[in-house]
């Protein structure tokens, strides 16, 4: 998972943008302490979620953290395969 995480951050490029993006990476996740199985059991709970409402590719999930500037982000990233429907309580 992580490693899907990384190619999807790092894309193409130069070494030295690739060098600079794994840096950044890395960056975040040791000032946000975020371990390998933090993001697992995270993605865990949010599929768990999510899929009280949708139906979803679970193979598809995607958890990525971006920083920009003094911000960081959780993005959650899964196909939507359709909407749970529920019944309307009378």
């Amino acid at each position: 998972m992580l490693n899907g995480i990384l190619k999807k951050i790092l894309g193409k490029g130069g070494s030295r943008e690739v060098a600079k993006k794994r840096l950044q990476f890395a960056l975040v996740y040791d000032k946000l302490e975020v371990s390998k199985d933090i993001l697992s059991d995270l993605q865990d709970d949010i599929i768990e979620v999510i899929s009280h409402y949708f139906e979803i590719d679970k193979g598809g999930l995607k958890l990525d953290i971006q920083r920009m500037d003094d911000k960081t982000a959780l993005v959650v990233n899964t196909p939507i395969l359709s909407t749970k429907r529920r019944g309307i309580a009378a």
